[in-house]
This record gives C-alpha cells, sequence and structure tokens, in this order.
C-alpha cells in the first residue's frame, strides 16, 4: 500500500470525539467478557497477571515515591486520552499512565489525518481533543473502573489476586499563563482531590456493578505532573512554572526535555549519517529556540534543589518528539513530529550526555560509580522514545523509571502489545539471575563496564548506533503495511483484525457474520466502528491491506442522535437494545443487516 494524498474533507465536518458514559463503558464490559471473555475488544489471552510466587520478578518500582507494580505504560498522547484507552492499557499490564496533556486551549481544530505509522512514525496531534472538564471526567472514570476491576471477581483467574498498585501522572502545558489560568488550575486542584466527581458519577455505575456503588475509591486521582511546554520554551518559563507547580500546587513535577538538547549537529550526525534516514528534514530553527544543553544542566540542577526545599521530588523525562518539515503529502500540517526507532537513538544519547554533563549523583540512575542516589535526592528520569519489546529490558538497565510507550502501540496487536513486553522484560531479569530491577540494573551496569561502558546508558548507546543492528537504521525500518490489490467494502474483507487493534481509542470492533446473511456477504466476521470514538487519526487506513478508508467505508454507527445528524457519510443511528433507529448518508440499504450483525452472537458492544 502506497499512501498518498489523505481523502478531501467532507462538506459537512465530522462530530467530535465524544466519550461514552461510564454506565455504558461498564455495561460494555461485562456483556463482552460474559459473551467473549474479551473486554473492549482485549482477548483474556492478552491481560497481564502478575507473578506473585516466592521466585517472582519483581518488576515494581517507585514513580516520585509511590509504588508502581510495573516501570511501563502510555505515553502522554492518542493511549491515554479516553477512558476505554487506559482501562485496556492497565488490562494489558500497565501501571503507570502518563495521561494526555491538558491546556487551556481545548477547543482546538486538529488536522486529519495526524498520524503515520507506515515506517517510524510521525504525528502532528499535540494536546488534548476534549475540554478539559471532559478531560477530567475520562481520566475519573478509568480511575473507577480500574478500582472496580482489580475486586471484579469474573477477572480474578486472569488479573490475580493483587493486580498491583498503579499511578496516574498528570500531563499540562504549554505556557506559564495557560497553567495558572483558572481552567487549568482548577482541573489540577480536582485531580488532586476528585471526591466530588466521584461521587457524581457513582450514580451512574449500572446494576451489573452495583456491588461497587459504595467501594472506597480513592479521591486523590494524581499529586504528580508532567510538564510539557512548546518547542521553544524559553527557559525562564520552563523553570517558572515548574516553582509554580511545586510552591503553590504542592506537587511532584517532572519536566519533559526536547532532543535539541544535543544540537543540531548531533542530531544530524545520528538521524542521517549514523542511521541512514536522509530524508528526514530537521528544522534548525527548533534547535535556535530550544533550551540548550548548558542551560538545562544548570536548570535540572537548581529544579532539584528547589524541588527537596519544599519537600517534594523532581524528575525529567527524555523525551518529547523531534520537530521535522513535512516532507510527505500524508498528513496537513507543514510541520510534524517524528517518533520511533530513530528518536529511541536520538534520547538515550541525550541520557548518556546529560549523564557526563551533570554532578556525579544528580539523576537517579546508576552512574560510572555504580551508585544510585539515595531515595528522594536524585532526579528522576522518565523515557519516552520508541520503546518494544525488544528494546525494553536494554531500556530499564539503563536506570529509567517509567519507559512510556505510543508508537509501539499503534502497530497491529495494539494494546496486546503490552504483557508481551512484560513477559520479555521478566525473562531478560531472570537470565541475569537476579528477582528485582534493582538487582538487573546492578547487574547490567557491571556487564557494560566489563565491555569498556562507563554506564549502561552508554553501553545501549552503543549498542543501538551498531553497524549490524537494523532495529533503529533506515534499513530495518522502509517496509511498508502489508498490501492487497482490492477495494475495501462496507461488508467483507480480508479480515485481518489490524482496525481493530491499531485503533488508539477501540473505535473499532468485530462481530461474527450470522447464518442468515452468509450468503449475502463475505466473511466469517464483519467490522464495524463507533463513529462517536472516532478521530478520524488515519492510523487504521494506514494498516488495512485493502485500498479505502475503514473509518468511512465501515458501517459507522452512532449512539447520539445530535452527533448523528451533524456528521457526514453513511451512517447508522442505534439504540443498544432496540438496533437501528436510522440511517443516512448512503447507509439506508444497509439497515437490515446492521441489525443482523449486531446481534450476532449477541456482539453489541454498546448495551
Amino acid at each position: 500500500m502506497t499512501q498518498g494524498s489523505p481523502p478531501p474533507a467532507p462538506d459537512t465536518p465530522q462530530p467530535p470525539l465524544t466519550p461514552l458514559p461510564l454506565g455504558t463503558l461498564l455495561r460494555r464490559i461485562h456483556h463482552e467478557w460474559t459473551t467473549r471473555q474479551r473486554i473492549f475488544d482485549l482477548p483474556s489471552a492478552r491481560i497481564w497477571k502478575r507473578d506473585t510466587g516466592p521466585d517472582a520478578v519483581d518488576l515494581s518500582f517507585e514513580f516520585l515515591g509511590r509504588p508502581c507494580a510495573t516501570p511501563v505504560g502510555p505515553a502522554a498522547g492518542p493511549h491515554s486520552q479516553m477512558t476505554q484507552n487506559i482501562v485496556l492499557a492497565w488490562l494489558g499490564g500497565s501501571r503507570l499512565f502518563e495521561l494526555k496533556t491538558v491546556q487551556v486551549l481545548d477547543d482546538l481544530d486538529i488536522a486529519r489525518p495526524c498520524i503515520d505509522m507506515q515506517t517510524i512514525g510521525y504525528n502532528i496531534e499535540w494536546s488534548q481533543e476534549l475540554t478539559v472538564e471532559q478531560s477530567l471526567e475520562e481520566y475519573a472514570k478509568a480511575w473507577m473502573i480500574i478500582h472496580m476491576l482489580q475486586r471484579w471477581q469474573p477477572l480474578r483467574e486472569h488479573l490475580g489476586d493483587d493486580p498491583g498498585p498503579f499511578v496516574f501522572d498528570m500531563s499540562v502545558g504549554y505556557d506559564l499563563a495557560g497553567i495558572q489560568s483558572d481552567k487549568v488550575a482548577g482541573f489540577i486542584r480536582s485531580m488532586k482531590d476528585a471526591s466530588a466527581e466521584i461521587d457524581r458519577l457513582r450514580a451512574d455505575i449500572p446494576e451489573e456493578f452495583s456491588e461497587f456503588r459504595d467501594l472506597d475509591i480513592p479521591a486523590t486521582i494524581s499529586d504528580t505532573i508532567t510538564l510539557s511546554t512548546f518547542h521553544g520554551c524559553p527557559p525562564d518559563e520552563i523553570e517558572a512554572i515548574t516553582k509554580h507547580l511545586i510552591a503553590d500546587h504542592d506537587i511532584h513535577t517532572i519536566v519533559k526535555l526536547n532532543p535539541t538538547l544535543l544540537g543540531l549537529e548531533g542530531v544530524s550526525s545520528i538521524v542521517h549519517d549514523t542511521l541512514g534516514y536522509d530524508y528526514v528534514e530537521l528544522k534548525p530553527s527548533a534547535f535556535d529556540d530550544d533550551l540548550p544543553f548548558d542551560r538545562a544542566i544548570t536548570l535540572i540542577t537548581e529544579l532539584n534543589e528547589f524541588a527537596k526545599g519544599h519537600g517534594h521530588r523532581f524528575g525529567i523525562k527524555l523525551t518529547n518528539t523531534l520537530v521535522v518539515n513535512n516532507h510527505k503529502s500524508w498528513m496537513p500540517d507543514d510541520t510534524m513530529y517524528v517518533s520511533g526507532p530513530p528518536l529511541h537513538v536520538v534520547a538515550t544519547a541525550v541520557l548518556d550526555k546529560l549523564l557526563g554533563g551533570l554532578p556525579a549523583g544528580t539523576l537517579d540512575v546508576p552512574g560510572s560509580d555504580g551508585d544510585v542516589p539515595s531515595s528522594g535526592t536524585g532526579v528522576m528520569v522518565s523515557f519516552s522514545a520508541g520503546v518494544t519489546k525488544a528494546n525494553l529490558a536494554d531500556t530499564i538497565a539503563m536506570g529509567v523509571n517509567p519507559a512510556t510507550v505510543c508508537s509501539d502501540l499503534l502497530k497491529p496487536g495494539g494494546y496486546g502489545r503490552l504483557a508481551p513486553m512484560l513477559k520479555a522484560l521478566s525473562t531478560a531479569v531472570t537470565e541475569s539471575g537476579v528477582t528485582s530491577l534493582a538487582s538487573f540494573r546492578a547487574a547490567r551496569l557491571a556487564d557494560a563496564q566489563a565491555a569498556g561502558h562507563a554506564t549502561t546508558a552508554a553501553a545501549h548507546l552503543t549498542h543501538v548506533t551498531g553497524d549490524g543492528v537494523s532495529d533503529y537504521h533506515l534499513a530495518g525500518n522502509e517496509k511498508l503495511p502489508r498490501a492487497v490489490d482490492h477495494d475495501l467494502e462496507m461488508w467483507g474483507c480480508v479480515a485481518c483484525n489490524f482496525c481493530v487493534t491499531v485503533c488508539p481509542n477501540d473505535a473499532f470492533f468485530k462481530v461474527p457474520t450470522p447464518d442468515a446473511l452468509a450468503d449475502e456477504v463475505s466473511g466469517r466476521q464483519q467490522y464495524l466502528v463507533l463513529a462517536e470514538l472516532c478521530n478520524e487519526c488515519g492510523n487504521c487506513m494506514t494498516f488495512c491491506p485493502e485500498n479505502g478508508d475503514p473509518a468511512q467505508i465501515k458501517p459507522r454507527l452512532f449512539l447520539d442522535a445530535e452527533r448523528f445528524e451533524g456528521a457526514a457519510g453513511q451512517r447508522f443511528l442505534i439504540d443498544p437494545d432496540s438496533g437501528v433507529l436510522a440511517a443516512a448518508g448512503g447507509g439506508d440499504g444497509h439497515s437490515g443487516r446492521v441489525d443482523q450483525v449486531l446481534r450476532a452472537d449477541e456482539g453489541l458492544p454498546v448495551r
């Protein structure tokens, strides 16, 4: 499949991303589990179960002093915006959730498509697509559902008796004025004490989960923040925001840093000369305006001392995405942001450079002397850049906590890729002859130093830039997604299931073809899309082997009449119990089929 220009925008604007109510989500969970042993289309086999036996590997760590059962979770982005996203990631084994960045401007018109994972990964999406009020509700709903599912008896066999502690980490941006606004300040306060929001939502808990209506759910959803700033945000502004969050909001804070810390020549040397991505067009202006390395050294040191002086922890995140010129015709903006394999190498190089530039013991990462600062004194390092099953163990070995994921979850398998990641990490720890992450890092550091490297970060950087490592070089990332020479149709397809798994919002679902339609439509499975959960990111179109956009061609279902009327193209208004209520835009002749397919195997996922 060769991507060309994105499809033209419809005459009528598409409806905005529309969250599903708590009651609808819980009924869907109950219905899918009791009829199909799935939750939001994630099969039971992909639910991560914590090993608590006497010889179990302990994957836990502390996130700014908060206990967390695994060092993996979704990065602030498409997988941490809506309730079902977060619940899916938790089921897969995530225990650290970097929630999508919230800012004062919450009515943005984001261009579409906004994600391009055809090869290494690009995006143009940079902020929440919901209002701040909606974001608070989504995070509260996810918080409540996870606390319920931890105790829900039908999942006990798959989750174990103790799924382990988890942490929600807020992300806010992008300037001091916006963060000081009543809207964002109110969001932060409500996340620290969400008792009113939780009590309001309790009334929506359906009969299927009535045993949890009075469950004691912690009121503090989050008391940590990862600060996201615009590329080019002045150092003094970063300092002022961080001090404001720590002193005025009394909150632990992480600052997300940019790959531009390596300088234009440093990034170009890695991306162009070492990895071979000659076509990636760096933007010199992004380097001119960004935080310079020397100022970053003083800023990290000073902010850590400031945080300690206020009884708080401070951390840094490596790294933000890399700003480049849009050399493709797929996404409409002039600028796009690189993620995936090349960013992994660049971010590793940033960590290696910081370890060499900061005073020994500043970062909460094993240094050349093998020592890690005592708890509460070192700067925690969070890492998010091209993390995959193949490199998770090497990434964690560098001493980072946590390693958050985005690009890899946008590949086929989606949230189901998390549990295998954790299994691979456990295997690596076991093969090192230890049973904890701390001991694993010590063992890997010893191996690195025996090989002549000062730190595990230096050893990993040498590995990922090696000539024989194709996972990060252009040669290992040129293959396009599978393609067949056939136009996608509303009914029947190759049934690869990609549209279901690559959708970050879980907008797609599949049901068996009913016997009554076996002679009318092809395929054992039929695929439909909950249009109100679809933000037209384009990821399903990238990975669909056939020609066409599944988000527009497959039956598009709406639950809200107003959204249905405001949409364009073929669409169906449905009632969770009674079926199709109306059809429009070319969908009229398909109402009967949609009605039958929705009832096949009791598969309707919105009851």
